[in-house]
């Protein structure tokens, strides 16, 4: 266990993924804390008391707004028992170097709070995430490419990752031409579906939404922020893969992690080794 790296994984109002995310940072040797939003907002757990802030993918308030829309005006516009709102709490905890992953529904919900992709850095809504080109929900495995000149710590040593998705609102809109070229720029679009070959692709059923950029993940400028719509979570161990006797019998080196594990390694060794970590 890397000592002292703790997790808080927020869950409630219909977040359904938060077992899977809790159990990943214990398998990459953090603590992991499943907490019902409500406990953040009535003060009987503090983000100061964590180092990494989870957002899990499910169907926060049933979606009924646009996905995660409702969860991320709660977190925008609702006060906390210490009367202070809570993405101005959010904010302290990422000036004082601490990380924030959002998975599918969270993904959504970091982009309607406008903590992704933050181009402006006041947590104005840039960018949405709206209804797959396809119309319907995408429940299959993709493979995502990550963008080699990307500097996020979540992405270390990984090229290709086959993940699942599991969404109906999965493309990726920029507000205005100005801020996709500030993506673009700064390497934000940190993880993109890519074709049989590794490049990145429009095209369905490769892109399963049909994302702007062919875009499945971002992180903002920082790099401690990470939001993505595949889900890591789901391939912690090579026997979630759909095909996994032949990835095992094809191996050169035998390994029974799953891709996604390494996601949660990189963030937990990343906080580790951090300036501003101080063991308890």
């Amino acid at each position: 266990m890397t000592d002292g790296v703790r997790a808080l994984v927020v869950t409630g109002y219909g977040i359904n993924c938060e077992e899977e995310m809790a159990a990943a940072y214990r398998m990459a040797g953090a603590e992991a804390k499943i907490v019902h939003l409500n406990e953040i907002f009535s003060g009987q757990y503090r983000l100061q008391d964590y180092q990494i802030l989870n957002f899990p993918g499910g169907f926060s308030f049933g979606d009924d707004l646009g996905a995660a829309k409702v969860l991320s005006n709660k977190i925008k516009y609702k006060k906390t028992v210490r009367g202070h709102y809570l993405i101005d709490e959010i904010g302290k905890f990422i000036s004082d170097g601490n990380y924030i992953l959002g998975v599918c529904n969270g993904f959504q919900a970091l982009v309607k709070m406008g903590i992704l992709p933050n181009i402006g850095k006041n947590f104005d809504q840039e960018a949405t995430i709206t209804f797959n080109n396809s119309g319907r929900f995408e429940d299959r495995w993709v493979t995502c490419g990550v963008n080699p000149q990307s500097e996020s710590s979540f992405l270390n040593d990984l090229k290709l990752l086959e993940l699942p998705v599991r969404h109906g609102e999965g493309k990726l809109l920029f507000k205005n031409e100005d801020i996709a070229r500030s993506v673009v720029q700064n390497h934000l679009n940190t993880l993109s579906y890519v074709d049989e070959q590794g490049k990145p692709t429009p095209h369905y059923p490769q892109n399963p939404n049909g994302s702007q950029l062919n875009c499945a993940g971002l992180v903002d400028e920082s790099g401690q922020i990470f939001g993505l719509m595949p889900h890591p979570e789901a391939f912690l161990s090579l026997y979630n893969h759909p095909n996994w006797g032949w990835l095992k019998r094809h191996q050169t080196e035998p390994d029974e992690e799953g891709q996604g594990l390494q996601i949660f390694k990189n963030i937990v060794q990343a906080v580790a080794q951090s300036e501003y970590f101080v063991q308890p």
